[in-house]
């Protein structure tokens, strides 16, 4: 991009500049018009082009230099020379079929890779000068002041200096749970603001940014051999040694012999149908029809030969959340500890639903079915990935001091006896059920520290509440599939693993899977790591 465009850019800016809040005015100032040319002018620019790794013409040569045409046009040019050109014609069509067919596919695949894009291009609203004003995406820089709030896409990473945001990472992560952003915290390109605002500074852009290099390795460009692939080249090779070695003593022999010419063409003739033209061609065919039978259910195959290698898959891993389950939750019942009842826990639950601010799966499972009363809460804490846990403080009311929703293996640090419910857990668990903690201080009715950081006081513990994760429907037809093809299948999760083994079960795993947790695998030597893989 132009100097010239650079400065008409931050023209533009400057016109639409709306002037920042005055307390902020001192703090964030954003980049000068010429330190925006200076960063772009050293490539820290926002600009990257990113497509596959390979062009047009690297692939229609990578079709037609295969070690299959090869061998297929020195037959060819040998037939030729023997003056057999029906037979000569038959090798160059398979060779030719073998370029388009291949050279199609790959195009194909290159035109839906470069498609592939996590980031969309909207304005995006920017501190320059001590103004804030919308320019291009492409026009931001390292260092650039972003304002981002409810309902815009973070379009490079960044550390968050003002301000607070709740952020979806679905399209990066695939965990749909928001996740809270304060002062300090990393914001990712791609992620989606879903509340708050908030100043970011950008840090990593371009072809740097976490959304484009995610992108960039979906639309890498690999090639392996398959087993198919192999075992051709190499019986064609040795074929083609044979038919040489042949040959040769043909010709000696016709020499010493004075056979005629036209009876050593037709020997030699018969010695190069050794070689198996027809293989080329029945698996280039069953490679066509392969791609396009997969295309129709919705693959991407970037080369025919993946059809083959895709049915020499024998380990499959995949997630929990939308895959094996579809990513829906319902609330399923409650287990009262420390003297409550479940009609009191159930009101309690409720209302705590009622009252978030920033609701998530769960807190909708929860309200969906628990009625309860909406209360102001005098302090809240979001749902993190990161805590995983929820808060809510009430200053006096029918729900005094704090009560928190969360995962019991976070929320133990907080209480003062967890063993009284493991075995519930342990129980609701191996049910597949996902089980939770709701416990509470009726004596504090704050959250944070003074540094305005997240913090917990001692908590008692109220109940157990547990969820069922919907299954994704015909996942257990899928699974029965994949067992019957003798595909082994791993399932990656964050959750606790007992009820991941036990959702697996009921998707139609096997009974005795087995399970590993992550702090095992932490402990692991690589000698077990590899075995428990």
């Amino acid at each position: 991009m132009s100097a010239f465009s650079n400065l008409a850019s931050i023209a533009s800016c400057s016109a639409q500049a709306a002037t920042i809040d005055e307390e902020r005015m001192d703090a964030i100032r954003g980049l000068t018009d010429q330190d925006v040319i200076d960063r772009r002018a050293r490539g820290e620019g926002n600009d990257a082009e990113l497509q596959t790794s390979r062009s047009v013409g690297q692939i229609v040569r990578g079709n037609f230099v295969t070690p299959f045409n090869i061998i297929l046009f020195l037959l060819g040019v040998a037939l030729i020379f023997m003056g057999q050109i029906s037979a000569a014609l038959t090798s160059s069509g398979v060779l030719l079929l073998n370029v388009v067919v291949g050279t199609f596919q790959q195009l194909r695949a290159k035109r839906k890779l470069d498609q592939i894009a996590l980031l969309t291009r909207p304005k995006i609203a920017v501190v320059r000068n001590g103004a804030e004003c919308s320019v291009d995406p492409a026009e931001l820089v390292k260092g650039d002041i972003l304002v981002v709030q409810t309902g815009d896409q973070a379009v490079v990473d960044g550390a968050l200096l003002d301000g607070q945001l709740e952020m979806d990472e679905s399209l990066l992560t695939g965990e749909t749970d928001h996740i809270e952003k304060r002062a300090g915290d990393r914001v990712l390109s791609g992620s989606l603001v879903v509340s708050g605002k908030a100043y970011v500074e950008a840090q990593e852009v371009g072809a740097s940014s976490f959304a484009n290099k995610l992108t960039a390795s979906a639309r890498q460009f690999r090639t392996v051999e398959t087993p198919v692939q192999r075992e051709v080249n190499l019986l064609v090779r040795v074929m083609m040694l044979i038919a040489v070695i042949f040959i040769a003593m043909l010709l000696i022999t016709s020499y010493i012999y004075d056979v005629p010419a036209v009876r050593t063409t037709q020997l030699a003739v018969v010695i190069m149908g050794l070689i198996p033209v027809d293989l080329f061609l029945m698996i280039t065919i069953a490679y066509a029809m392969g791609a396009v039978r997969i295309a129709d259910k919705g693959a991407l195959a970037q080369q025919s030969s993946a059809i083959e290698a895709l049915s020499a898959v024998t380990v499959l891993c995949t997630d929990k959340t939308g895959t094996l389950t579809a990513n829906r939750i319902r609330y399923h019942g409650v287990h009262p500890l420390n003297g409550a009842t479940q009609a009191e826990l159930e009101r309690m639950l409720g209302s705590f639903a009622a009252s978030a601010a920033s609701g998530n799966k769960t807190s909708e499972a929860i309200a969906a079915g628990l009625t309860g009363e909406e209360l102001e809460a005098a302090d809240e804490v979001p749902f993190s990935s990161a805590r995983k846990w929820s808060a809510l403080a009430f200053d006096g009311g029918p729900m005094p001091g704090v009560y928190v929703l969360g995962a019991t293996e976070m929320l133990a640090p907080y209480l003062a006896d967890s063993e009284s419910f493991d075995a519930q857990i342990r129980a609701w668990s191996d049910e597949g059920l996902r089980v939770l903690l709701f416990a509470r201080n009726a004596d504090v009715s704050t959250l944070h520290d003074t540094q305005g950081v997240p913090a917990l006081p001692l908590l008692t513990p109220l109940g157990l509440i547990s969820f069922t994760d919907e299954l994704r429907p015909g996942v257990q037809e899928t699974i029965a599939a994949f067992q019957a093809a003798d595909i082994e299948l791993k399932v990656i999760s964050g959750d606790n693993p007992g009820t991941v083994a036990a959702l697996a079960r009921q998707a139609g795993m096997p009974a005795d899977l087995r399970t590993v947790s992550g702090t095992d695998l932490a402990q692991m030597s690589p000698a077990e790591f590899a075995e428990a893989a």
